[in-house]
C-alpha cells in the first residue's frame, strides 16, 4: 500500500520496472551501439542518429526545430552549415527525447502518430512505408528507426547529391538496400552481423531489418530509465521527493490534471491533443497544402476533428530534454506548464524569440510566415483540447520541482555510452 496519497487526486501509478519492456540482445544492441553514432547511415555520410538525439543533451538536441543534413556541430551550438551544403529546410518537428521507448506498451510512434503497431498492410505495422515495409521487425521502436534514413532533410540529403536521395525518390524502400550493402561490406561490421544474429550466418545476409533491429536494441537497452527521486518514493522510500517536489506531486496527480493526459507509468496516456502551441518553422505540410502549418495527427488520419493534435510526451527526464512541445515552442518547464495553465494569454504573450532557432538568414522569411496567416492562426488556437487551470507561482514552481523529480539518478552511467570511434573509420559528432 502507498504511504502517501495526494488528497482528491487520480491514483499514483504502479512503479516502471524491467517487466514493462520488451526483450532485446545485448549483442545486437551493441551493433546499434555503433550504427547510432556512425555517419555512414546518411546520404552524405554527414550526420548520425546521436546528431540530433545526443545523450548530451538529454538524448534530444537542446533547439525547437532541429539543423539536420547540412548541418554543422552539436547540440545547441549545431549551425546550419555554409556553401552549397548549408540546409535547405529546418526539420518542422523538435527531436523527440529517446527514454523508455522499449516498453510494451508503446504502440504508436511519432508526434503525429503514422507509425503504429497494427496490421493495415499485413505487415503488423501502419507506417509512411505501407505495403513496402520489410517483414522481420522486431518493435515498433525498430520500424522507427527506418524513417530519419530517407528523409531527405534529416539524414538522406538532397536529389543528385547522392544514391540514397535518388533512390528514395523512386520508392521510399529503394534506398534500405543501399544502406545495407554500404554497412555490411564493412568488414568489421559484417563480422559483429554474424556474431549478434543466430540467422545471419554471412555479410551478405544483412538486411536493413538487422540495422533497424540492432538499433532499437540498443536504444531499448541504453536509455530505459525508472530510477528518478520519483521512483524511489513509488517504491516506498517517502523521503526520496523533498516537500516541494511532494507538493508539485500533489498537484500534478489533483488540481492541475496533469496526470490526466500524462498518465500512467509512462507519464502518457499515448494519445493526442491540441494545445494550440504558438505555430512557426516551415511546418509538416501536406501533399497539396500551401500553409506552412502542421496540423498533427490529422495529417495522418485525415479527419477535421484531428487537427493541431499531437501525440502527449512521456515526462521521464523532461527535465534535461528542453525545449518542449511538438515544435520546442517554450525552452523551460515553466514556460510550458504555463501555457498548458492559460493557452490563449500564453499564445498572445509567446515571441519569435523564444524559440531556440540557429541563425539561417536565407530561410528567415519563411520561420515565421504563418503569424501573416490570421485566419490559419485562429485555426490553431481554436482547436484547443485544454481547460485553462488556475496556477498560482508557487504552484508552477511546484509542479517543476515534481518534474525535476522524474530524472534517472544513473544517467551518467549508461550501459554502452559513445564509442570511441566506429566502423566506418567516419568522424564521430563533437
Amino acid at each position: 500500500m502507498m504511504a502517501f496519497q495526494p488528497a482528491g487526486a487520480t491514483e499514483l501509478p504502479p512503479p516502471l520496472s524491467q517487466k514493462d519492456f520488451l526483450p532485446f540482445d545485448q549483442d545486437q544492441a551493441a551493433v546499434g551501439q555503433l550504427l547510432f553514432y556512425d555517419k555512414i547511415l546518411s546520404g552524405n555520410r554527414n550526420i548520425s542518429c546521436s546528431t540530433c538525439h545526443h545523450p548530451e543533451f538529454g538524448t534530444s538536441d537542446g533547439l525547437s526545430l532541429g539543423i539536420g543534413e547540412g548541418g554543422v556541430g552539436l547540440g545547441p551550438a549545431r549551425h546550419a552549415g555554409t556553401g552549397g551544403s548549408r540546409i535547405r529546410k529546418r526539420i518542422p518537428r523538435n527531436a523527440p527525447a529517446l527514454w523508455n521507448l522499449g516498453a510494451r506498451d508503446i504502440q504508436v510512434l511519432f508526434h503525429d502518430g503514422r507509425l503504429s503497431a497494427e496490421n493495415s498492410y499485413g505487415n503488423g505495422f501502419n507506417s509512411p512505408a505501407e505495403e513496402w515495409l520489410p517483414d522481420g521487425l522486431g518493435s515498433p521502436l525498430a520500424v522507427q528507426a527506418l524513417f530519419p534514413l530517407v528523409a531527405q532533410f534529416e539524414m538522406a540529403g538532397n536529389p543528385k547529391e547522392n544514391e540514397i536521395a535518388g533512390a528514395v525518390h523512386d520508392r521510399i524502400d529503394a534506398a534500405w538496400p543501399i544502406l545495407a550493402k554500404r554497412v555490411r561490406t564493412i568488414p568489421e561490421y559484417g563480422a559483429l552481423f554474424v556474431r549478434a544474429f543466430d540467422h545471419i550466418d554471412k555479410p551478405e545476409q544483412v538486411t536493413i531489418v538487422e540495422i533497424a533491429n540492432a538499433l532499437a536494441a540498443f536504444m531499448a537497452l541504453e536509455w530505459q530509465s525508472f530510477d528518478s527521486p520519483f521512483d524511489r518514493f513509488l517504491a516506498g522510500e517517502t523521503d526520496a521527493l523533498d516537500p516541494v517536489a511532494q507538493q508539485g506531486m500533489s498537484l500534478f496527480y489533483g488540481e492541475a490534471g496533469c496526470s490526466t493526459c500524462h498518465s500512467g507509468n509512462l507519464f502518457s496516456d499515448q494519445k493526442f491533443h491540441a494545445l494550440a502551441l504558438p505555430p512557426f518553422g516551415p511546418g509538416r505540410t501536406r501533399r497539396f497544402d500551401p500553409t506552412a502549418r502542421d496540423v498533427g495527427l490529422m495529417g495522418e488520419s485525415d479527419r477535421l476533428e484531428d487537427a493541431y493534435r499531437f501525440r502527449t510526451p512521456m515526462l521521464r527526464n523532461v527535465a534535461i530534454t528542453q525545449p518542449y512541445g511538438h515544435n520546442g515552442a517554450y525552452a523551460t518547464l515553466e514556460g510550458i506548464i504555463r501555457h498548458h495553465a492559460d493557452p490563449v494569454a500564453s499564445f498572445a504573450a509567446w515571441k519569435p524569440e523564444d524559440a531556440k532557432l540557429p541563425p539561417a538568414p536565407w530561410l528567415a522569411a519563411t520561420d515565421f510566415v504563418i503569424w501573416q496567416d490570421k485566419r490559419e492562426l485562429a485555426r490553431q488556437k481554436r482547436h484547443l483540447d485544454i481547460q485553462p487551470t488556475e496556477l498560482s507561482d508557487r504552484d508552477i514552481s511546484e509542479l517543476v520541482a515534481f518534474l525535476n523529480a522524474l530524472t534517472g539518478s544513473s544517467l551518467d552511467n549508461p550501459p554502452f555510452g559513445v564509442p570511441e570511434s566506429v566502423p566506418s573509420e567516419l568522424p564521430l559528432d563533437e
